[in-house]
C-alpha cells in the first residue's frame, strides 16, 4: 500500500505589500488547485486585505486565469497579487508627456 505522504507536494504561497512580505511553505496533496493552496496556506490570516475570491494569483510571475481549476506542481510558488492602484498605461502616458514638456522647455 502506498504511503499517503508520498503524494504531498511542497509549495510556497507569497504575498507582499510595499512594507511587508511573507512566503509560506505549505504541504499539499497532488491535485490541489492554486486557489485551494492559497486558502490552505493561511496567508489571509497574516494579511487581512487579501480577498482570495477576487484576488489575481499567479505562479512564478505568470497570472493563472483559472485558479480554481489549475493544479499546483511540486516547488511552485503561488503569488497573490494586490490590485493595481493606477492603470500602468496611464502612468506611462503621463510620464512620456512630462518628458516631452521637459525636452521642449530645454530647447
Amino acid at each position: 500500500m502506498d504511503n499517503p505522504d508520498d503524494q504531498l507536494l511542497s509549495i510556497e504561497v507569497a504575498f507582499a505589500t510595499p512594507s511587508r512580505q511573507k512566503i509560506l511553505t505549505v504541504q499539499v496533496r497532488e491535485g490541489t488547485t492554486v486557489f485551494e493552496a492559497a486558502q490552505r496556506s493561511g496567508i489571509v490570516e497574516c494579511f487581512s486585505e487579501i480577498v482570495l475570491e477576487s484576488a489575481k494569483v499567479g505562479i512564478f510571475g505568470k497570472v493563472v486565469s483559472k485558479p480554481k481549476e489549475q493544479t499546483v506542481k511540486k516547488g511552485d510558488r503561488v503569488e497573490i497579487y494586490r490590485p493595481l492602484i493606477a492603470d500602468p498605461r496611464e502612468v506611462r502616458k503621463r510620464r512620456a508627456e512630462k518628458a516631452r514638456q521637459k525636452k521642449q522647455m530645454a530647447l
